[in-house]
């Protein structure tokens, strides 16, 4: 592979980053001075209002009379309530990702009719198109399979007969197309990884126009092909939770405030699957996951309540973990009591955990779910309520079916792509303006100087 820093000049790049670090000073006190809300939130925790959905509702919190009080958390799909999305599909023991996509995209649960229509045009469009695995994913393997589905959305613009056109009609046409094509990329990126990076046999199976997306993603990843019912319920399940939280989450945002200038689909998409990517969004989940191997590796007994405690403070006291001082998985910007999801993840996980063996690493998940909040308001002498988030069951759930971590965020992805798009369409027929927000600018008016006379000093201090 080429190195691409090879030709940089370490003494260059480290003197660029100091004359930055001297002129782009920024004090915490400034945005309490001129009222900045960062991170688009309000001081209570709430965020700012930027815009009207039909998509869904997270709710997470009331506010009665200036307070916020907290509730159990509550996630909507277009007004239908997830435990009674989930329930439904139990009842009736079927996968419900593709009437999940359906409802998301289009406002209604689909009849059945509608949903065999669906469910064939997703499955006329699951194969990528020719070439396209050896041209675009393979000739450039990555290291990151975020970053290659992000590459190969954008290369799919190239194959779009009518990639630029935006109106409705053709906006649901591309939506069914990477709906239904993010499996096969993330699949095949991963099998290429496995080759380049990894020095391990690569697997390139076809999509199956019988299978579901779960059962799709189980048949492409695994070198036999082979799974269980059970296990792709279990991630037809996770799909459905992840498909969708709102149009205030960073990455259906950035879909938002991309779509509003009016480009294309596959350049708004891509730009929210590498919001997606960063550890404080989509790949919160590894975080988890790496924090959890170290509990297991330096707690002699995971049923002993007061040697995980004990390990929990030392966490949050930055003597373990990371020395961010934080208990992964638990905690959300919105949810108080309850993350909805994390409440249906654990439900839908616990009988396969019993089945395969996990039943003590999911008890110590929920141990450590049971202990945080009050770690947390012993230490940081806080009364704030603290649930666990989707994230601390995710990955588990992820490890129980035997897939790498190199695509727990991908798996993400290929859920929230439904989300994204719905967005999207709401974006563009509704939206009507470019998202352009202000920023305090604080930098003097300063006079130019000629080069000669120059000196490197902070100039806004």
């Amino acid at each position: 592979m080429v190195d691409m820093m090879k030709d940089m000049r370490p003494s260059v790049i480290d003197n660029l980053c100091s004359n930055f670090e001297d002129h782009n000073l920024i004090r915490p006190k400034m945005f309490s001075k001129y009222a900045v809300k960062r991170g688009l939130r309000n001081a209570d925790g709430t965020g700012v209002l930027a815009g009207i959905t039909c998509v869904s509702n997270v709710h997470g919190y009331m506010v009665n009379e200036g307070e916020v009080e907290p509730i159990e958390g509550r996630l909507t799909y277009r007004g239908h309530n997830l435990y009674d999305l989930l329930d439904g599909f139990d009842a009736e023991d079927r996968f419900g990702f593709p009437e999940t996509a359906y409802l998301l995209l289009c406002g209604a649960l689909p009849t059945q009719e509608q949903l065999d229509d669906f469910t064939e045009m997703l499955a006329d469009a699951c194969s990528l198109p020719d070439n396209f695995t050896e041209d675009v994913i393979m000739r450039a393997p990555s290291r990151d399979i975020m970053n290659k589905l992000a590459v190969s959305t954008l290369a799919l613009y190239s194959y779009d007969p009518n990639p630029d056109d935006t109106s409705l009609q053709n906006i649901v046409r591309q939506a069914v197309n990477l709906i239904a094509k993010f499996p096969v990329i993330i699949s095949h990126a991963y099998q290429s990884k496995r080759r380049y990076y990894d020095n391990a046999s690569m697997f390139l199976h076809m999509p199956d126009r019988n299978y579901t997306t779960a059962e799709n993603i189980l048949s492409l990843i695994r070198p036999d092909g082979m799974f269980t019912r059970e296990e792709a319920m279990l991630l037809d399940r996770c799909l459905i939770i992840h498909a969708e939280h709102g149009g205030g989450n960073n990455s259906a945002f950035t879909t938002r405030v991309v779509s509003s200038s009016a480009t294309d689909t596959y350049s708004a998409i891509a730009a929210a699957i590498g919001a997606l990517k960063g550890p404080r969004h989509g790949g919160a989940n590894l975080r988890v996951c790496k924090q959890f191997d170290e509990m297991k590796a330096n707690i002699s007994n995971w049923e002993d309540e007061d040697e995980v405690l004990e390990y929990l403070c030392k966490i949050m006291r930055k003597e373990a973990g990371d020395g961010s001082g934080l208990i992964y998985g638990m905690g959300h910007a919105v949810y108080t009591l309850s993350d909805p999801r994390a409440v249906a993840l654990k439900k839908a996980a616990r009988p396969l955990a019993e089945k395969t063996g996990y039943s003590d690493e999911m008890d110590l998940i929920e141990l450590v779910e049971k202990l945080t909040p009050g770690v947390f308001a012993e230490i940081k002498g806080s009364d704030k309520p603290m649930c666990a988030n989707v994230d601390m069951y995710s990955g588990f759930v992820y490890k129980m079916l035997g897939l790498p971590k190199s695509l727990y965020t991908p798996l993400f992805a290929t859920a929230r792509i439904v989300g994204w798009m719905a967005h999207r369409l709401e974006e563009v027929t509704t939206g009507g303006k470019i998202i352009r927000p202000a920023y305090k600018p604080v930098a003097k008016n300063i006079e130019y100087v000629n080069i000669d006379e120059r000196n490197d000093g902070p100039i806004n201090d």
